[in-house]
C-alpha cells in the first residue's frame, strides 16, 4: 500500500513538473507580431559589394541597410547596397547605429540620418540601433532614444522600430517606448525570443549572426519579419529644406604625433581649435598626447593643408571565435589601439555581440586619392591569401608595391592596392 502511495505521489509530481515546463515555456516565448513570416538579412559595409540577384533568388524578401552612424560617418556601402537592393526588387529597411551622449546630440544624430537617407524609399520602418551606453544612466538611455525616434519620424515621416539585443530589451528600455515602438530583437541560438515583459511581440528577430547567403562573401546576420515591419507610408523620404552640397560635414581621425598642437592640427584641417576641443571633449588644450586619436570635423572640399596621416572608422560586431589579435590582423591595426579607442578593461576578455569602434591608417597621398586601402601583413600571410580575401591578383599585388619576390613578404609591411575592398 505504502509503495503505491509513493508511486502516485511521483506520478503527480512528474505531472506538476511537466505543467510547469509547458506554462514556462509559454510565458516566456516572445511571439511574432504577425502569421505571415518573411526572410531577411541585415547589411552594411562589413559585407562588402553584394550581388542582391543572387540574394533574391536565395529567398530573402527583405534586406535592412546600415545607413550611418553618429553625427558624421555614412556608410561607405550604403548607397551601393540600396541600389541594388531596389533594383531586385527586395523590401528595403534602412537603420541608423547611434552614438549620442545627450538629447542634443540625439537631435543632430536624427537629423544627420535623415540627410544620409533624404531621397530614397524604403518601404520598412527605419531602425534605430542604440546598444553602446558606456556610463549613459538608463534614464539618459531612454531619454536619448526617445528624442532620436521622435526627431527621426518629424524629419522623414516614416515610422520606426527598435532594434535591441534581448537582454538590453529586457533591462534597459523602458516600458513607456514598448508601448510606442514595435522591437526588432536580437537572440541567438533559439527559435523563438524570449519574453522580455514589456513588449508583447516582435515584428523583426534577428536569430543568426553567421548566415551564409549566395551572392554575399561571408557572414551575414539573417532574420525573420512580421507584416509589422512595413511602412503603411513608403513615399520617398523628403530632402533637407535648406541642402548645402559641398558643405557636407564629415570627420576624419588624426593621431596626435609627438610635437603637435591643436592650432597646428587646426590649421592642417581648415578648421579651428575650438571646434577640435568641442568634438573631442578636451579639458586642457594645452595637453594632448602622442598617441591620441581625435575626431576632426571638415567639408567635403577642404584638404590639409600639409600631408598629417589620418585613419578611417569603421565598427566591428564580435562574433564567436574572435580575439582582439584577428580583428587586429583583419583591420590592419594594433591590439592596443582597439584596446585604447573602446576602453577595454582584459583584452583577453571580448564577448560575442560587442560592437567595437576600429580605426584603419590612411596616407592622404595615395590612398585618399586613389580609393586604395592598405592592409599590414601578419604572420603566415602570403600574397596569394591576400589577393583572394580581397578579390584581386597577385600580379596585381605585386605591381601596385613593386614588389621584387612574391614569395617574400614580411609582417607588418602595408600593403596596398586600389582594388582591394576592406570590409
Amino acid at each position: 500500500m505504502r509503495k503505491k502511495l509513493i508511486k502516485v505521489i511521483f506520478l503527480i509530481w512528474l505531472l506538476l513538473l511537466s505543467s510547469f515546463a509547458m506554462y514556462s515555456n509559454i510565458t516566456y516565448a516572445l511571439s511574432p507580431a504577425g502569421d505571415v513570416i518573411y526572410q531577411g538579412i541585415d547589411v552594411s559595409s562589413y559585407q562588402g559589394r553584394i550581388d542582391y540577384r543572387a540574394v533574391k533568388e536565395a529567398g530573402i524578401d527583405v534586406v535592412y541597410i546600415k545607413s550611418s552612424e553618429g553625427q558624421h560617418l555614412e556608410d561607405p556601402e550604403f548607397r551601393n547596397n540600396y541600389e541594388g537592393a531596389k533594383a531586385n526588387g527586395l523590401n528595403i529597411g534602412f537603420y541608423h547605429f547611434v552614438r549620442a551622449r545627450s538629447e542634443e546630440e540625439a537631435i543632430k544624430e536624427a537629423e544627420f540620418f535623415s540627410r544620409v537617407i533624404a531621397g530614397t524609399q524604403p518601404n520598412c520602418r527605419l531602425a534605430m540601433d542604440f546598444e553602446i551606453f558606456g556610463n549613459l544612466s538608463t534614464y539618459e538611455i531612454n531619454n536619448i532614444s526617445r528624442v532620436f525616434l521622435e526627431k527621426t519620424r518629424e524629419l522623414t515621416g516614416k515610422e520606426m522600430v527598435i532594434y535591441s539585443n534581448a537582454y538590453d530589451a529586457r533591462t534597459i528600455f523602458s516600458y513607456e517606448l514598448a508601448t510606442r515602438y514595435p522591437l526588432w530583437i536580437a537572440e541567438y541560438g533559439v527559435n523563438t525570443p524570449r519574453d522580455n515583459g514589456k513588449w508583447e511581440n516582435w515584428v523583426g528577430f534577428q536569430y543568426w549572426d553567421k548566415g551564409r547567403i549566395n551572392g554575399i562573401r561571408g557572414d551575414v546576420d539573417l532574420d525573420r519579419f512580421t507584416e509589422g515591419i512595413f511602412l503603411s507610408n513608403s513615399g520617398e523620404i523628403p530632402k533637407p529644406n535648406n541642402p548645402n552640397p559641398g558643405e557636407i560635414q564629415n570627420v576624419v581621425s588624426y593621431t596626435v604625433k609627438r610635437g603637435d598642437t591643436l592650432s597646428k592640427i587646426a590649421s592642417w584641417y581648415g578648421t579651428t581649435v575650438e571646434q577640435i576641443v568641442t568634438l573631442n571633449h578636451i579639458q586642457n588644450p594645452n595637453l594632448i598626447y602622442p598617441g591620441e586619436v581625435l575626431q576632426i570635423q571638415v567639408t567635403t572640399s577642404d584638404k590639409p593643408n600639409t600631408e598629417p596621416s589620418s585613419t578611417t572608422s569603421t565598427t566591428y560586431v564580435v562574433r564567436r571565435g574572435d580575439n582582439l589579435w584577428n580583428i587586429a590582423r583583419r583591420y590592419g591595426t594594433t591590439i592596443n589601439s582597439i584596446v585604447m579607442l573602446n576602453n577595454i578593461a582584459n583584452p583577453n576578455l571580448i564577448y560575442p555581440g560587442q560592437v567595437l569602434l576600429i580605426r584603419r591608417d590612411i596616407r592622404p597621398n595615395d590612398a585618399h586619392a586613389s580609393g586604395s586601402t592598405y592592409y599590414r601583413v601578419g604572420r603566415g600571410d602570403n600574397l596569394t591569401y591576400i589577393a583572394n580575401r580581397y578579390h584581386t591578383t597577385v600580379a596585381n599585388l605585386v605591381r601596385i608595391n613593386q614588389i621584387r619576390n612574391p614569395n617574400l613578404i614580411f609582417p607588418r609591411t602595408d600593403i596596398t592596392n586600389s582594388q582591394l575592398n576592406m570590409s
